[in-house]
């Protein structure tokens, strides 16, 4: 228990509160510790209190430079000891990605709040899941960090729903992963934005990275720049007007229209050939098996991907310094693969910088 005590107090960053009052302004009241004011304003930007449309979206996640940012947004009923309040966030900002984890947390806090109308009780349950792991209380629920296991949260999603939707598109995707290239995911609505690309990231299960993941990001200077910085990533949009900045993508998912496009600078290291086709083919099978979960399913194309680091392995060759291993090209090449697959390898091997520089 220690041990997974001392893991949340390193994983959590902090906690605050957004209001909306009945003049309909919405405002930062309070946080603990401290906060910058960029991430304060990219967290009212999240927040959907401040959103235009007035829909309420009860909880979306994101990661901005590496924080990961949850927020809940409740309306507050007539019986609450919020009088001159109508809606309000409890945002948790933390280093890991546990959407689950953080829904449970933030959903405690709320009714806390809805109960007390004070920050306070929040804060001595914020400390008590920093400090101890758990936050225990009768009548608003209680909270155990422990049960929510990060691979649990890497696989929540559904592979299986993905292959439903794209069938053997879905091999784009996986190539795209693959080569570490730059996804940005469209949809109107946040939630079917966040449930798709959070699954992404497991069609590359060996790397377990789900820092790749920017799930909700607007089309702001200050955010745009940030995901950038990133060599290879999954973004999320709510506005079609994503569809217009090439710039940003390499593929490009209307999940709207069910529609992938990849862009014509990617297209060259795209390129699909018999190895992709043979990969597709066992995405699908594998996924429209009743009987096999979404679990199996990464499993199988986990074992498809080690297959194709194997085919790797006979052109690789230690680096001078000894250090790493690195791509011999001219072997690649004598092996005379078929066009397509070779370029594949070769893309592949500089994703994962085995390139002599």
């Amino acid at each position: 228990m220690a041990a997974a005590e001392a893991a949340d107090a390193q994983l959590m960053l902090g906690v605050g509160l957004i209001e909306k009052d009945t003049n309909g302004e919405v405002l930062w009241v309070w946080c603990y510790p401290s906060t910058t004011a960029t991430l304060r304003n990219l967290l009212l930007r999240k927040c959907c209190l401040t959103d235009e449309s007035k829909l309420l979206h009860p909880f979306v996640f994101g990661q901005y430079r590496r924080t990961w940012f949850y927020i809940t947004t409740i309306e507050v009923p007539d019986s609450s000891v919020l009088i001159k309040v109508t809606h309000f966030s409890i945002v948790l900002t933390a280093k890991d990605f546990n959407p689950e984890k953080y829904a449970a947390s933030t959903r405690i806090l709320c009714r806390m709040y809805l109960k007390h109308g004070s920050p306070v009780k929040m804060m001595e349950s914020y400390i008590a899941v920093l400090t101890k792991g758990i936050c225990q209380s009768e009548e608003n629920g209680s909270f155990l960090s422990k049960d929510f296991d990060a691979r649990k949260a890497y696989l929540a999603g559904s592979i299986k729903d993905i292959v439903s939707q794209f069938g053997m598109e879905t091999v784009i995707l996986h190539t795209a992963l693959m080569l570490k290239k730059r996804i940005v995911v469209y949809h109107p609505k946040i939630e079917a934005v966040q449930e798709f690309t959070r699954t992404l990231p497991a069609l590359v299960w060996h790397r377990q990275d789900w820092t790749i993941l920017h799930s909700y990001v607007h089309l702001h200077a200050d955010e745009l720049e940030a995901l950038q910085m990133c060599p290879g990533y999954i973004a999320g949009f709510v506005d079609l007007e994503v569809s217009n900045r090439s710039d940003l993508y390499d593929v490009f998912v209307n999940l709207a229209d069910s529609e992938i496009t990849i862009a014509p600078l990617a297209k060259e290291a795209m390129t699909m050939g018999k190895l992709h086709k043979e990969i597709g083919q066992l995405i699908v099978k594998s996924a429209e098996d009743p009987e096999k979960s979404d679990s199996q399913v990464i499993q199988d194309i986990s074992l498809k991907t080690r297959e194709i680091f194997t085919n790797l392995e006979p052109f690789s060759e230690v680096s001078g310094d000894g250090e790493k291993l690195v791509l011999n090209f001219e072997a690649l090449k004598q092996r005379r693969f078929p066009p397509a697959t070779e370029n594949f390898l070769y893309h592949l091997a500089a994703a994962e910088q085995m390139l002599k520089i």
